[in-house]
């Protein structure tokens, strides 16, 4: 079967807005042209996929790497890079490239049945841009994730693919459409979450391993100081670069899936929305 690179890893969750000044707007749209150098070089993104990306941070006027104009993040760049090369880590991974066919990606797959080789679909290894020691990409909508991932080719993963990058093997998902059924969205989600929670409960474990260890990922940075709990006006995103934590890894080799930025995905509540399937279903042969 043919397959082609499905999977987008994390783009940050969106709360509600408050514009900022022209300043800010200014230094935003400065700093989303060297992301979008950053993402034209090292993921080799085409012209017509480049400028999707473009009409969609400006039909937002928020996504970025956070409001310039205030906030302030723990760590530099530049710091990253330079703590990476101390430690002579590098996450260039030829065996993954050559799996995945582009860089900064990771096979999704179970390793009690599957090899590398056999992955139905990848992920990317960082957070959006997926760029190690650039930082990520926040304020964006569940659309907006959704049009970014399908701009580049690839797709939101399906909550049980999130689940199985971070656990460290991609298993059968467990969806309960049966609590989805005569309800609201929203009611829909929750039972269904609920029923997941508790039938995993025992099992629960980080991407790091069973038990929580402070320090290991992007969890203590902090806020600004005039933040009500949300608003792009007063709330800095005060995140780390991508790959800052070269120990907040899952087994399958994917970075930052606790801590840091949020992220979207895709819980399907009846069939026809589980994009994997779908996937899979309109696959042709060789």
């Amino acid at each position: 079967m043919s397959r082609r690179v499905l999977l987008a890893a994390t783009i940050a969750l969106a709360v509600g807005a408050a514009i900022g000044g022209q300043a800010a707007s200014n230094g935003l749209a400065e700093a989303n042209e060297l992301l979008f150098r950053q993402l034209l070089e090292v993921h080799r993104l085409g012209d017509g996929q480049l400028a999707a990306l473009r009409a969609i941070f400006a039909r937002s006027g928020f996504i970025g790497q956070g409001n310039p104009a205030i906030s302030s993040h723990p760590v530099s760049e530049q710091r990253c890079r330079d703590e990476l090369a101390k430690k002579q880590i590098s996450y260039a991974d030829p065996t993954f490239e050559r799996i995945c066919a582009a860089p900064y990606m990771a096979p999704l797959y179970d390793p009690a049945h599957q090899k590398p080789e056999d992955a139905p679909a990848y992920i990317d290894q960082f957070e959006l841009p997926e760029i190690p020691c650039v930082y990520p990409v926040v304020w964006v909508k569940a659309h907006e994730a959704a049009e970014m991932c399908e701009a580049v080719g690839k797709r939101l993963c399906d909550a049980h693919e999130w689940e199985g990058a971070c656990a460290g093997a991609l298993e059968a998902p467990d969806y309960r459409f049966d609590l989805a059924q005569g309800v609201s969205p929203n009611a829909a989600v929750e039972r269904m979450r609920h029923a997941h929670n508790r039938a995993d409960a025992p099992t629960k474990s980080w991407s790091y391993g069973p038990a929580y260890r402070s320090g290991v990922c992007g969890t203590s940075s902090h806020k600004s100081p005039n933040c009500p709990g949300g608003g792009w006006g007063l709330c800095g995103s005060n995140t780390f670069p991508d790959g800052t934590f070269p120990t907040c890894r899952s087994p399958l080799g994917v970075y930052d899936l606790n801590g840091n930025a949020a992220e979207h995905m895709n819980l399907p509540l009846d069939p026809s929305r589980w994009r994997a399937a779908a996937a899979r279903a309109s696959a042709t042969p060789r």
